[in-house]
């Protein structure tokens, strides 16, 4: 009687089994009689097809033993089956692939969150340290501010892959981050895919199209939530007022939410009347509206009043506008009047590549090329129809030098490094410390033409998203 084993593979294992082989002799007799199925199910067990890595010499056992396949089949030496000793020999010389993690211990995350170190923390989160949920709060608020969108990419990624991935108040922070950071398509992304949703979800949204230029989408959320069930209340309003494009569509919504609505107005939705009409140009029925509030006008509706009327020209209205500031808050009014030495900034700008963030000063070593590129740069976009708007240089110097003193403004020195050091095509995205001059957002418009890039650009008021010689902001700068 022979002892075979068949090796039947089961993932990453081959188990072993034993069967008997019934061989008849020559002497016997064959059988005649057929044998029932039920008689032959319970007398011989199935047979097993034989596997190609059968291994002999082996005694039958009553269980089957498991052989762990951690390397490449056993060769054989000279055509001849390795014995088990050689077997286990070879084994054992085989390098071993693994390599094990050793996790950081006594890492204070939230320490280094409280220090502004969000990188370090980011890579030992990588590394396999655990983070709460405060930790996540304050690593998204800090990409946020910092406008940090490749290391806020990073903690999307952690937090997706943790167990707080399904947590609303989370998934929200995502959305303001990618909004502060001028990335409206991932936030899109997260919204949309959010199980659960509350109105801050919304708000967020709407708020974000709104501060990136981009309005029409954000009132078009603004429909769909109501077209859902659900009831817009005042601080949706607040964010629907923030996303108008034009005068009319601000009066439109504000009537829509005193009459359908049944909200009380309060002096954050008059003071969201006012910037629609004072950023379209609309300073009379600014003035008009004010007069007609229904409840006395705070000193952030006369500074507001007063600031458009100063970008428009209206002298009367701001002198007005002025008085009336200096009756309610005489501290600000003085504050406006006092001649304060101007800060020196330097030429600073965030340019943020492909996977890193770099600091453009003027003192780059890099600054000699840009010079060139902005020249270069220059030529084409007098071709193209550009002309110097010298009204902001402010200095009394002739023409041609105003016109250079232009040419060399810390943002369109940043875009010409990024230019020079990114791959073609790829996306610009510049953070300046100061608000943009209206020149220069021109210049930028005929820039992204020529180029062929989308050039986003951050100033203290708002995102420029300028692409194919166009500004998401309608040219309200």
């Amino acid at each position: 009687m022979a002892s075979l084993m068949s090796l039947n593979r089961t993932g990453t294992s081959i188990i072993s089994s034993n069967f008997k082989a019934r061989i008849p002799t020559p002497s016997s007799p064959l059988p005649l009689k057929p044998i029932s199925s039920s008689s032959s199910s319970s007398q011989n067990p199935p047979l097993k097809p034989l596997c190609a890595y059968a291994l002999p010499n082996q005694q039958p056992t009553n269980k089957p033993r498991v052989f762990r396949r951690t390397h490449p089949p056993p060769k054989q030496q000279n055509g001849q089956n390795l014995t088990g000793t050689q077997l286990n020999t070879q084994i054992a010389s085989y390098p071993q692939t693994e390599n094990l993690t050793v996790v950081p211990s006594g890492v204070d995350l939230m320490r280094l969150c409280e220090e502004g170190k969000i990188r370090e923390a980011v890579d030992y989160m990588c590394q396999g340290v655990s983070a709460d949920y405060g930790v996540f709060c304050a690593l998204l608020s800090s990409c946020g501010r910092s406008k940090s969108l490749e290391v806020g990419r990073r903690v999307h990624d952690l937090l997706a892959r943790s167990k707080f991935g399904g947590d609303v108040e989370l998934n929200n922070r995502l959305i303001e981050m990618y909004g502060r950071c001028g990335n409206m398509r991932d936030a899109r992304r997260v919204f949309d895919r959010m199980r659960e949703r509350n109105m801050s979800s919304w708000h967020l949204m709407i708020n974000g199209y709104a501060m990136n230029g981009q309005g029409r989408d954000g009132l078009s959320l603004f429909e769909q939530m109501r077209n859902v069930g659900l009831l817009p209340v005042g601080e949706t309003f607040v964010a629907a007022l923030s996303a108008c494009g034009s005068a009319e569509e601000g009066l439109i919504y504000f009537e829509l939410m005193k009459k359908e609505c049944g909200i009380i107005p309060g002096i954050e939705h008059y003071l969201g009347v006012i910037d629609v009409l004072g950023k379209f140009g609309h300073i009379n029925e600014a003035e008009e509206f004010v007069d007609q509030m229904p409840i006395e006008p705070t000193a952030e509706v006369w500074e507001a009043l007063r600031n458009f009327a100063r970008i428009h020209g209206a002298f009367e209205l701001e002198d007005r506008a002025e008085e009336m500031l200096a009756v309610i808050d005489p501290s600000q009014a003085m504050a406006d009047k006092i001649q304060t030495p101007p800060l020196k900034h330097f030429a600073g700008n965030m340019l943020e590549g492909k996977n890193r963030v770099s600091d453009y000063r003027s003192t780059n070593p890099y600054k000699g090329d840009a010079y060139v590129k902005l020249k270069g740069l220059n030529g084409q976009m007098r071709e193209a129809g550009y002309v110097p708007d010298t009204r902001y240089v402010l200095h009394d110097i002739d023409q041609e030098a105003k016109e250079q003193a232009l040419l060399y403004h810390s943002e369109r020195l940043a875009i010409a490094y990024g230019l020079i050091s990114t791959p073609a095509r790829t996306p610009l995205r510049i953070i300046k410390n100061l608000r943009i001059c209206g020149d220069c957002h021109n210049a930028i418009k005929i820039m992204s033409k020529i180029v062929g890039r989308e050039l986003i650009v951050r100033d203290n008021k708002r995102f420029h998203h300028f692409k194919d010689g166009k500004c998401s902001c309608g040219d309200y700068w």
